[in-house]
């Protein structure tokens, strides 16, 4: 990304495209390396489609797709940070397990998080089910 002479981003029509590049090319990126993502991906796509199933309604939806974004989305950051470690060093060093360690729990709070809303969500429309 381009910077002016005294560090600040360009604020053209140019280097703003560049930044939504650069961003679609890193969500194709982690989707191609990333097994983790292909799953919460595969998952979301399922809970989607049994939102619209069941016929939630518009705030259960959109809370749905925040919790799906948010495992999205931290799944993208810890692969970052896994990478971006690997990277920087192939030896052990607990500082490097710490960090891929609190961004993996990370990403596990939030899938646990995404599981309890959405069984509170789904539950009753299961229940005329049976």
């Amino acid at each position: 990304m381009g910077l002016e002479s005294d560090g600040r981003e360009k604020h053209t029509s140019k280097a703003l495209i560049k930044s939504f590049t650069y961003a679609g090319e890193g969500i194709l990126t982690v989707l191609r390396i990333g097994r983790n993502i292909k799953i919460h991906c595969l998952v979301g796509w399922v809970v989607i489609l049994a939102g619209r199933y069941f016929e939630i309604s518009k705030i259960e939806f959109m809370i749905l797709l925040l919790v799906i974004m948010q495992v999205i989305c931290l799944e993208m950051v810890n692969t970052s940070i896994e990478r971006t470690i690997d990277l920087l060093t192939e030896k052990h060093h607990i500082y490097a397990k710490i960090a891929k360690d609190v961004a993996a729990g990370a990403v596990l709070v939030s899938v646990v998080t995404a599981v309890v809303i959405g069984i509170m969500i789904f539950f009753p429309y299961l229940q005329t089910l049976i």
